[in-house]
């Protein structure tokens, strides 16, 4: 089965086919993918402008389907199905996707599926060169979701732990745009960190002795406090009189109580759930600190890591192509009627039954 995947949730409009019958090849079932991103179009804002977003992928889809048919030499008559993310996302953005991909499927007479945006995430890893058996506790963490879940199957997910404010991405955001840097906040706040001393300055880890839960609206504040109290910063205006090392320092003292926050609740999501592998995925995951920082710690409770590829740890098509083909091929589709969900919990979707 050839299923295209199309992913529109929010700033970057993905596109892969992904077939079935080379899934135990090197690619694992990749035939190829394109991705646009809209970082340019948003940078100026400091953030996603819905409106702009819904827009950028209404312009971007024809062309990006001609260019992935062309990189795979294949024709639309060739594609069996088709999947969309439903949500959770930007409703505008969202519905770009779902009726550019309903009404393809329904002009092609094939079938079509509405994707979970986060069970796309979580699937991801099992894409890669070692995919981890079921069960496993996931880590998803992006600019939109920080969530830990047990999961024992496709659509057996028990919410473990989730931000009940800001997630991680979203609060890498703020502080490098508090730090005078470029959106989007993860990538370029890791790469000033490089240089910077993690120790040198203290920074809160919110919630590190309540459960499983995340808060980083704390984190946001001290961290524009601090920049605010340190004339160095080049944060607040003060740019002029900025210290390129205590710039770094103070980005690097953020990632750090920022992975130890989330390495030290997934440690503890592993014990209470008597699991041994973890699987993290979402554009967060791609953070060196983050992977370097949880392979070491784990190993201390012998326990596993696994990733998503890192051409498949952002927003993509591949992962959505993927989610799209396990519900299709155990016999899930999706009517006529198109609607999409911009806040679905995970733990609504129905578990996967094996194809009879």
């Amino acid at each position: 089965m050839k299923v295209l995947g199309l992913e529109t949730s929010c700033d970057e409009t993905g596109l892969a086919i992904f077939d079935s019958e080379q899934i135990n090849s090197a690619n694992k079932g990749l035939v190829g993918q394109v991705l646009y991103s809209q970082i340019e179009l948003h940078a100026v804002y400091g953030g996603v402008v819905p409106e702009l977003a819904s827009r950028d992928h209404i312009r971007k889809l024809v062309p990006l389907l001609d260019e992935l048919l062309a990189q795979c030499d294949m024709s639309k008559n060739d594609i069996d199905a088709i999947a969309y993310t439903k949500g959770p996302g930007l409703i505008g953005a969202l519905m770009t996707g779902a009726l550019f991909g309903r009404s393809l499927a329904f002009g092609l007479g094939i079938p079509a599926i509405g994707v979970h945006h986060m069970e796309g995430h979580l699937l991801a890893p099992l894409m890669g060169a070692n995919p981890p058996p079921y069960p496993f506790v996931s880590l998803l963490v992006s600019g939109g979701h920080t969530q830990l879940i047990a999961a024992k199957g496709i659509g057996e997910y028990e919410i473990l732990g989730e931000s009940i404010d800001d997630a991680a991405g979203e609060c890498f955001d703020k502080a490098a745009k508090m730090l005078g840097l470029p959106y989007p906040g993860g990538p370029n706040i890791a790469k000033l960190a490089e240089t910077g001393n993690p120790n040198a300055y203290e920074l809160p880890r919110p919630m590190l002795h309540r459960g499983l839960d995340f808060s980083f609206s704390g984190m946001k504040t001290a961290v524009h406090n601090l920049i605010k109290d340190t004339p160095q910063s080049g944060g607040s205006g003060n740019s002029a009189d900025s210290d390129p090392q205590v710039r770094a320092d103070i980005a690097a003292s953020f990632q750090h109580a920022m992975v130890d926050t989330l390495v030290k609740k997934c440690v503890k999501a592993l014990k209470q759930a008597n699991m041994t592998r973890l699987v993290i995925a979402g554009g967060v995951s791609a953070n060196t600190h983050l992977r370097e920082t949880l392979e070491t710690e784990l190993t201390k409770i012998n326990a596993t890591v696994h990733y998503a590829p890192p051409a498949l740890c952002t927003d993509n098509g591949a992962m959505i192509a993927y989610a799209g083909f396990e519900r299709l091929n155990a016999g899930q589709t999706d009517d006529l009627a198109v609607s999409c969900v911009p806040r679905w919990p995970l733990t609504e979707l129905p578990a996967l039954l094996p194809a009879v």
